[in-house]
């Protein structure tokens, strides 16, 4: 059973920056790809960034060059670090694993295991 936890999540106003993590094993960081994805009161869940087994990233346009997604096998670890925040980013947040890339790395179906999800809230 894959286990995903996150944390790091919070309020901050705009332009301000927090950093979300997900604690995982080693073995689901390694050889699995990873995923970021995040849910907005009365929308769909959506694709934020993801990584390959190999570290390789994707992110969505609307976070590209403000958000930036990284892993650490030996602390099997999924980081989020997002800056220049927007109220429009705020949503919960959800790290995903999964071993079959479905579309692209951004697609939900791409993902098998979820996390429980934590709160992000920018206030303008």
């Amino acid at each position: 059973q894959v286990q995903l936890v996150e944390s790091g999540g919070g309020s901050v106003q705009a332009g301000g920056s927090l950093r979300l993590s997900c604690a995982a094993s080693e073995y689901i960081v390694s050889r699995y790809h990873l995923g970021w994805f995040r849910q907005a009161p009365g929308k769909e869940r959506e694709g934020v960034a993801g990584i390959t087994r190999g570290g390789i990233p994707l992110y969505a346009d609307s976070v590209k060059g403000r958000f930036s997604i990284s892993k650490d096998n030996a602390k099997a670890t999924l980081y989020l670090q997002m800056n220049s925040l927007k109220p429009e980013d705020s949503g919960i947040y959800y790290c995903a694993a999964g071993l079959t890339v479905w579309g692209t790395l951004l697609s939900l179906d791409s993902y098998d295991s979820w996390g429980q999800g934590t709160q992000v809230t920018v206030s303008s």
